[in-house]
């Protein structure tokens, strides 16, 4: 039997210690969020369905972001034991300066419409935290907005090649002028693809009060006091703004764009150049013969073309063919700091996150994005511990195991010539 006594008044106020309250709202909500998916949950609450749909999305049936969410699920660990390793290092030498950790923030478009804050908020953080910012060509803050919120740090640009050419090298020499040491020359987009969620919400740029805007904002009042006492929503680099995305896309962006393109903007940028968007391995090697400095693979966050390849899935391939020629970037469907360390571990010399950026400047503008940033050191540095390697150098292919799902079946034309080739007899 238990001896049953009389509770101590001592011991019990040693029990009753209690939490000083959090009076600020949106540190209470961010304190709450221990993973990038809270920090989703509370931003689709408190973001009106149109924008918050825009960051959602992806293209048609949205089977290409499914598929590159679903590989880094379906990935196994393979942890050492007995390393010692009690502390790790999270930096990165990563084209041609340092980063604190082995992500930058990726470029996003109307960012502001996310949150009112926008690339400030991204560019702050990022800083603050000494990772790189990119600033996106349909970014809603200019390229001296973003230098004047992270003068000190890393600034990256995302280049679009424009039907009026003139447009994109203007873009170009004034991110130059401003300090960006990085530019992106982005390849995914000579259309735009068809994002359905957009166009069922009626999206536009800037935002249209209707009927249905007005009642989704009932609850979500500060959205729209945000926008509506703050600068115009407007493109920050770009003179149009009216119209659906795919409309806006499909106005500025050129079909034609080419390798020549390519060879008059390495021209004009006197810093690092890095292809965005390349989802082949015969693109990445085309490229390392041009002596790029990197390449991204990406499939636009699976906003372009719908059922395109997986970036981490293709991610071995690429770095064992041009891994020792130029860097190798990874981007789409990263959402925790576990998805980082495995896309290290398999030769990534860097990554992008995007929504993950965006959920957090949702949530709580620069302190969401403050949060982001600190969820996902978190759990790098703790699967690091765990897998105990000290630094991200000693992270290699043996920590990781990609479980495959969707097996490539051997394509018919090339099959039947293999065989018809095995048929045919042999010289002497």
């Amino acid at each position: 039997m238990v001896q049953r006594q009389l509770p101590n008044p001592r011991e019990l106020a040693e029990l009753m210690k209690f939490k000083t309250p959090t009076l600020n709202p949106t540190d209470r909500r961010l304190e709450k969020a221990l993973t990038i998916a809270d920090l989703r949950a509370i931003a689709k609450r408190r973001t009106p369905k149109a924008p918050f749909d825009y960051t959602e999305g992806s293209a048609e049936a949205e089977i290409s972001l499914a598929r590159a969410r679903q590989a880094f699920l379906d990935i196994e660990f393979h942890p050492s034991i007995l390393r010692n390793v009690p502390e790790v290092d999270t930096s990165r030498e990563v084209l041609g300066g340092p980063s604190a950790l082995p992500f930058g923030i990726a470029p996003t478009g109307f960012t502001r419409m996310m949150q009112t804050e926008g690339e400030e908020a991204g560019a702050g953080a990022a800083g603050a935290a000494g990772i790189p910012f990119t600033l996106s060509t349909l970014g809603t803050t200019s390229i001296e907005g973003v230098k004047a919120a992270n003068p000190h740090g890393r600034n990256w640009f995302q280049l679009y090649v424009m039907k009026q050419r003139e447009i994109s090298y203007g873009l170009a020499e004034r991110a130059a002028a401003a300090g960006f040491d990085t530019l992106f020359f982005t390849v995914d987009t000579p259309v735009a693809g068809a994002r359905l969620r957009d166009k069922r919400n009626g999206f536009s740029i800037p935002p249209q009060l209707t009927l249905g805007t007005v009642i989704n904002a009932l609850p979500r009042p500060a959205w729209w006091i945000n926008f509506l006492t703050t600068p115009k929503l407007e493109f920050a680099s770009l003179s149009s703004t009216g119209g659906t995305v795919g409309e806006l896309l499909d106005s500025a962006m050129d079909p034609t764009i080419s390798f020549d393109d390519l060879d008059v903007i390495r021209q004009i940028w006197p810093g690092k150049i890095v292809v965005k968007g390349v989802q082949t391995v015969e693109d990445a090697k085309l490229l390392a013969d041009r002596g790029v400095d990197g390449v991204v693979l990406s499939n636009h966050g699976g906003r372009q073309l719908d059922r395109a390849p997986v970036p981490f899935l293709l991610l071995p391939d690429v770095v064992r063919e041009v891994g020792g020629d130029l860097e190798v970037h990874v981007d789409t469907g990263i959402m925790s700091g576990a998805d980082i360390v495995a896309s290290i571990a398999l030769g990534a010399r860097f990554t992008l996150v995007g929504r993950a950026y965006l959920y957090g400047l949702m949530a709580g503008g620069r302190r969401g994005v403050d949060k982001t940033i600190e969820i996902l050191r978190t759990e790098i540095v703790r699967t690091m511990k765990l897998l105990e390697v000290a630094t991200l150098d000693e992270l290699t292919p043996k920590h990781v195991t990609q479980l495959t799902r969707l097996v490539p079946v051997a394509r018919p034309v090339a099959a039947a010539a293999e065989q018809a080739a095995d048929r045919m007899p042999t010289r002497v």
